[in-house]
């Protein structure tokens, strides 16, 4: 069975994924950069309707309040608890979503 084009691209997405010492994207917080992702999302889905600029479904998380930049609450906190979380780049976007044992399955 072929393989479609947007299993293909959901598949380079989660290559480009990786785990992240919070302390190391401060840089891209500091820009304005870097969006936070919630926990019941699909890190990887959430990077693809990014990349393929679906413009419908990233207004609808913002408004469900599931994607938004990072707050400087949520930098303070995961600065202070050295976070660890998956990143991946969307540019300009850096996507990061806190690393838990949960997501951590969907990406191996």
């Amino acid at each position: 069975m072929p393989v479609s084009l947007s299993e293909l691209e959901k598949a380079k997405v989660n290559l480009e994924t990786s785990q992240i010492p919070w302390t190391e994207l401060q840089r891209f917080f500091a820009a304005g950069l870097a969006v936070a992702i919630a926990p019941e999302l699909d890190l990887v889905e959430v990077a693809f309707q990014f990349s393929i600029d679906n413009k419908i479904q990233v207004e609808d998380w913002l408004t469900q309040r599931l994607i938004a930049p990072v707050s400087d609450q949520q930098a303070q906190d995961w600065l202070a608890s050295k976070a660890t979380v998956w990143a991946v780049v969307v540019k300009p976007w850096i996507l990061v979503q806190v690393a838990d044992n949960a997501n951590a399955a969907n990406r191996s």
